[in-house]
């Protein structure tokens, strides 16, 4: 198994790779071979030293089957005991799933669900990640009957019935314990339903080089250190608090948590200075909140506008627990789009959403560029771009391409789209992080990230990672307040990656 790299193929991407590979001089058969070489190295595994349970091997009508077959051949050489069943006609199959199948030696039943019965261990080879349309008929019922049975499954590439692009159920799919997939990971591996249908996701090495990348130039990603961990704006020893950059942020005068927690978690992750603007009747709140926060009554737009007009506020937080009735949503929005003109880079939530419901044109008219990050929960992004049909992460690519900004769509399987079309998958948020306040640490963690000069995809893409490590640490039972503090051993341990990755 080989290391796991940030890059996300898309099932298209996966065939080119293939077809770059064999067209190097790689034969398809060799591909096959070490692809069965890995799912049977993974059944022993999960059976455990010194056990041979009995395998059925269920093979389906194309490559996915093809590597079942070498797994099988490849068990039962040492002396596990494998039945092999297919779905379909074995005279039907061609290319290499015709050679791997022509390698088994033993029998090949009709693919039925009485076989489970007499089976400890199942490989799921029936179907792989280009699954385009639902299961029906006898491959349904097959999958609903391995689902029912509660047997151990080793999945090829995916559980079959999942998408590899969308993580989609398509009519019906088994949990696997492991999921075998080759190369580099998919979308589906990472977006909900099918991360959770994975199991635990060994991704191996079956010969195809490297190279073969830049010709198919991935835009897709895992939200893994590797994707951005060389643009850590880590503090230098030359620098100093103006250097690492100064957020203003917008705080409301009922809804004073989430600007707080925004503006620790700025300050957490490395912000030089945050200013926290605020109607003067919650200063106080707001100034015995936290000592480092330096926070600015005012009440006017005239007043949001001359801290502004300080170009060492380089990044700006609008929307966190702002208001959006009377007075305090008519300062939210005109204090966003004089923020949008002015040039910066920033974060925008929460109460934006409500702000321009339905109605994109004023910020971008005012500048919403691709230095701003939107982060909406499901609920906000439907508010604000209305329906957009596909997958959550053909959604937020939508809404970056339509908004021209960075789009955060926030979920247990968080989604970060770049107006240019990259896009990230977030993969290791817990879900104690369900919790008022969450979002708020969140976007403080971006505008803070923003602050210090990192480009707004890649302080997007850290930003949730970090929150989702932070969660982790902080454990069962956190609330947001948790969160900021739980940063510190999650920043050291970062650092001690940083200082120990090889360098370039």
């Amino acid at each position: 198994m080989e290391p796991e790299s940030p890059i996300l193929l898309t099932i298209n991407q996966m065939y080119a790779a293939d077809q770059a590979a064999m067209a190097a001089g790689i034969p398809g058969p060799r591909l096959m071979a070490a692809a069965g070489a890995a799912v049977a190295s993974a059944v022993q595994t999960l059976a455990g030293e010194g056990a041979r349970p009995r395998v059925l091997a269920l093979c389906g009508p194309g490559n996915n089957g093809g590597d079942g077959f070498v797994a099988a051949g490849l068990l039962a050489a040492a002396g596990w005991p494998v039945h092999v069943a297919l779905l379909g006609e074995r005279g039907a199959l061609a290319g290499d799933a015709a050679w791997a199948a022509a390698q088994w030696p033993g029998a090949v039943e009709p693919a039925t669900p009485a076989l489970l019965a007499n089976a400890d261990i199942v490989i799921d080879a029936l179907f792989g990640a280009g699954l385009r349309r639902p299961l029906e008929g006898a491959a349904l019922g097959l999958v609903q009957a391995l689902a029912a049975s509660g047997l151990p499954v080793v999945a090829v590439d995916v559980p079959s019935g999942v998408n590899g692009d969308t993580g989609q159920v398509m009519g019906a799919a088994a949990p696997a314990q492991v999921t075998v997939t080759f190369f580099r990971r998919k979308p589906g591996h990472l977006l909900l339903p099918g991360r959770q249908l994975c199991g635990h996701l060994a991704l191996a090495d079956i010969g195809i080089p490297s190279s073969v990348l830049g010709q198919i130039a991935p835009t897709l990603f895992a939200n893994d250190p590797a994707l951005w961990r060389a643009q850590y704006p880590w503090p230098r020893l030359d620098g100093h608090k103006y250097a690492r950059g100064h957020l203003l942020l917008l705080g409301g005068a009922v809804m004073t948590g989430a600007a707080r927690l925004a503006a620790r978690a700025a300050l957490r992750v490395g912000a030089g200075l945050v200013t926290l603007a605020c109607d003067p009747s919650a200063a106080l709140i707001y100034s015995l909140s936290q000592a480092s926060l330096i926070v600015a009554p005012l009440d006017s737009l005239d007043g949001f506008t001359a801290l502004l007009a300080d170009p060492r506020r380089n990044a700006l937080l609008l929307g966190p627990g702002a208001g959006t009735t009377g007075e305090a949503a008519a300062l939210l929005r005109a204090a966003t789009l004089a923020a949008l003109g002015a040039g910066r880079a920033g974060v925008l939530d929460a109460d934006i959403f409500s702000i321009f419901a339905g109605d994109l044109s004023p910020l971008q008219q005012a500048g919403l560029n691709e230095h701003w990050v939107l982060t909406p929960h499901e609920g906000e992004f439907q508010r604000l771009f209305g329906q957009i049909a596909g997958s959550r992460l053909a959604r937020a690519q939508e809404a970056a391409r339509r908004s021209g900004a960075v789009v955060l769509l926030k979920g247990a399987d968080t989604v970060i789209a770049a107006p240019d079309g990259r896009a990230a998958i977030n993969h290791n948020a817990p879900p104690d992080l369900a919790t008022a306040g969450s979002g708020d640490v969140l976007s403080g963690l971006i505008a803070g990230l923003l602050a210090q000069g990192m480009p707004a995809f890649e302080a997007a893409c850290v930003g949730a990672w970090l929150h989702g490590e932070s969660g982790r640490v902080a454990g069962p039972g956190l609330i947001a307040d948790d969160l900021p503090e739980a940063l510190r051993p999650v920043l050291a341990a970062l650092r001690r990656g940083f200082e120990s990755a090889p360098a370039g």
